[in-house]
């Protein structure tokens, strides 16, 4: 899905379309697991003679719907599979560092990283031990790359919320020091999100974003809950707001930004193609959306490659594709220095004109 460059290569006017590769952004929504590339997972599953299965190896990316449980199943074992074969610090790493790499050659300069501790701090001496090591290499990843980088801890909903809870103080611990947000992630058709309210009352109290999924998998209702007992500052996807124009008239009255994630709506079913994803009713509403690549390794497809199929999907123009960068930076938690540098750049991208 990650075909470059994108089918729709001209202006109204016909002029060549401007490279999104090199259009400033920030990137909001990126599971760590989910980032890793896909010959990293080959490498290192061999290294560990791990066997993947051939939705992994031949059939890359995955074809994958989410439509039923059976489906939601066969994805969270593919993921189980990926989270396997990070065995070492190195691993972890590497696998940060790769994704700041992939993000910086796409146009990223500001990556807000998710992570469940708990998926890997039985492997990595526990889930303090594990928050440090990807804290380190999230430092030193910026610093490699120049992409500013952050982390959002991100609780499981089909965990005991007492594990939440748990996670939301690991996450608070390192509130100011690499930690901007608290997530809620997996399948939204499992687990009561009303439980969840103590964890996120956690985080708030620490100062972090409140990011939790919504809207994706379930729709509108599903959606009114998350805004009535997590407060998000963001929802993760958030797209099925769309579906409620009530709704969505509160969603955008409270400031809440939308993590819409095109590719991987269409992969796992939630639309049957990537024109019927609602991103022009979005933005009439007024809504603020920050486009990211959710899980790059199971649906084949990185930051650049959402603004493009949006492009080709709606014809979107320069001004409208530079007006949903901007939105993802101020809907970032990137320091102020790193937002006048992305928004300045940004400017900067549409007033170049474009390559004889």
């Amino acid at each position: 899905m990650d075909d470059w460059p994108p089918k729709a290569a001209s202006h109204p006017d016909n002029e060549p379309r401007r490279d999104l590769r090199s259009l400033p952004k920030a990137h909001l929504h990126l599971h760590f697991t989910g980032s890793m590339r896909h010959d990293t997972l080959l490498e290192l599953a061999e290294r560990e003679g791990i066997a993947l299965p051939d939705s992994l190896v031949s059939q890359w990316p995955p074809l994958l719907s989410a439509a039923d449980e059976k489906g939601w199943f066969r994805f969270q074992r593919l993921y189980d599979v990926a989270r396997s074969v990070l065995r070492t610090e190195d691993d972890v790493r590497r696998l940060v560092l790769e994704a700041a790499q992939d993000d910086a050659r796409d146009g990223g300069g500001w990556l807000e990283i998710q992570v469940d501790p708990s998926g890997y701090g039985a492997r990595f001496g526990g889930i303090t031990a594990f928050t440090e090591l990807v804290l380190d290499a999230v430092r030193n990843a910026s610093e490699s790359t120049g992409v500013g980088m952050a982390v959002v801890i991100a609780a499981n909903r089909t965990r005991h919320p007492l594990d939440a809870r748990t996670l939301a103080r690991l996450a608070a611990q390192y509130a100011g020091r690499g930690v901007i947000g608290f997530g809620l992630s997996n399948d939204e058709r499992r687990g009561a999100t009303s439980e969840f309210a103590a964890a996120f009352s956690i985080a708030e109290r620490a100062g972090l974003l409140s990011v939790p999924h919504g809207g994706e998998l379930l729709g509108p209702d599903h959606v009114r809950t998350c805004l009535d007992q997590l407060h998000p500052t963001r929802l993760g996807h958030g797209v099925r707001t769309a579906e409620d124009p009530d709704l969505l008239t509160r969603v955008v009255d409270a400031g809440i930004a939308l993590e819409v994630c095109p590719v991987s709506n269409v992969a796992l079913g939630v639309y049957s193609d990537l024109s019927s994803v609602p991103l022009p009713v979005l933005l009439e509403a007024g809504a603020t959306v920050a486009l990211g690549a959710d899980d790059p390794l199971l649906f084949g497809s990185q930051l650049a490659a959402q603004y493009a199929t949006m492009r080709a999907a709606h014809d979107l123009s320069d001004a409208q594709l530079a007006e949903l960068a901007r939105m993802s930076v101020r809907a970032s938690a990137a320091p102020e220095t790193v937002r006048t540098r992305l928004l300045a750049g940004i400017e900067e991208w549409l007033m170049a004109g474009f390559e004889p």
